[in-house]
């Protein structure tokens, strides 16, 4: 399975050059530092702050996945002409420390992981903002830590359902080619995940549904460069419509009714976090807020940024009292 996925990753690429990391090694104060790593669960995470001495109420974005960085997120920094935007990289990913140690693969670490990032950040109060997997992390962190500082929930693409995942992307495979269709089902039937015909196939896939842009933004070049595979198939599977790992069983709709803060759910009109499910997931939420973006797919932020930005603005700024 995993040759599975550097083959998709070497079609991604192409020949884009390698991209050199920086060095974040070294802890620094948090708030009047722009970057530095926090100590968490089974190791240490990078952060980064874009405009930190703005006066606005923080936002915080927490990346999908799982194993993917922070890159392909990076162009929301241009909230912080209003408000600090703080970016981290979850342990195991991106610039973070990487402990080959899959007993820290888990939903509950990854939580706590992100309730003493929270906590180190020191911000009274605190905007969330979860793209993707990034969703199923802030929706957790909220059910179970009950944090009084966040004050309100963005939720871009989300998943918080696996089963309902995965009855989209099965309706959106009936939807290809017949010969990419039949590829991918011959493929998944044999477990022959390590064919190229079934990393074109996939490819063929996510060009419609996780990034329809061509060609796809350098950011989402770096978060597939950085990507670590071993956490990506442990607790998802050997592709986006393929779940065998430890989410397979995952579901949090029955709980979204007790979320009681502000919430704005964002999807494309092709996204792999459909619109036919986040509407859905809004009727779980009172009071929320739903934005589909059309000819807009899982990376809709980067396919539509003017309508995605314009959206979370007036959403932060409405249910924060701000002017």
């Amino acid at each position: 399975m995993k040759k599975t996925i550097s083959i998709v990753l070497a079609i991604i690429m192409g020949g884009c050059a390698m991209i050199q990391k920086s060095d974040h090694t070294k802890s620094r104060p948090l708030n009047d530092r722009a970057e530095g790593m926090i100590e968490v669960p089974g190791g240490k995470v990078w952060y980064h702050i874009s405009g930190a001495d703005q006066a606005g109420i923080p936002i915080l974005v927490v990346h999908g996945g799982p194993g993917a960085s922070h890159d392909y997120l990076e162009s929301l920094a241009v909230l912080s002409d209003e408000r600090p935007v703080i970016f981290y990289d979850q342990l195991g990913c991106g610039n973070s420390e990487r402990p080959a140690n899959p007993s820290l693969w888990t939903l509950e670490r990854y939580v706590e992981e992100l309730e003493q990032v929270v906590h180190s950040l020191g911000y009274e109060k605190l905007h969330i903002l979860g793209q993707s997997w990034g969703v199923t992390l802030a929706v957790e962190y909220i059910l179970t830590k009950k944090p009084e500082s966040v004050i309100s929930l963005v939720l871009s693409a989300p998943l918080l359902s696996t089963s309902r995942w995965e009855d989209d992307q099965k309706e959106y495979i009936a939807g290809l080619p017949e010969d990419i269709q039949e590829t991918i089902l011959r493929c998944e039937e044999a477990g022959d995940f390590d064919s190229p015909d079934y990393a074109d196939a996939m490819m063929a896939f996510y060009q419609r549904h996780l990034c329809r842009l061509d060609p796809w933004p350098e950011s989402i070049l770096r978060t597939f460069e950085k990507i670590n595979l071993d956490i990506y198939q442990y607790m998802w599977g050997p592709s986006e419509f393929t779940v065998n790992g430890t989410l397979k069983d995952y579901d949090r709709t029955g709980r979204l009714g007790d979320i009681r803060i502000p919430v704005l759910l964002t999807c494309g009109r092709y996204d792999e976090a459909s619109p036919k499910s986040t509407a859905y997931f809004q009727t779980k939420l009172p009071g929320s807020e739903l934005l589909i973006l059309e000819d807009a797919s899982h990376q809709h932020h980067l396919e539509k940024p003017e309508e995605y930005l314009s959206a979370v603005r007036d959403f932060l700024l409405r249910n924060t009292g701000e002017k």
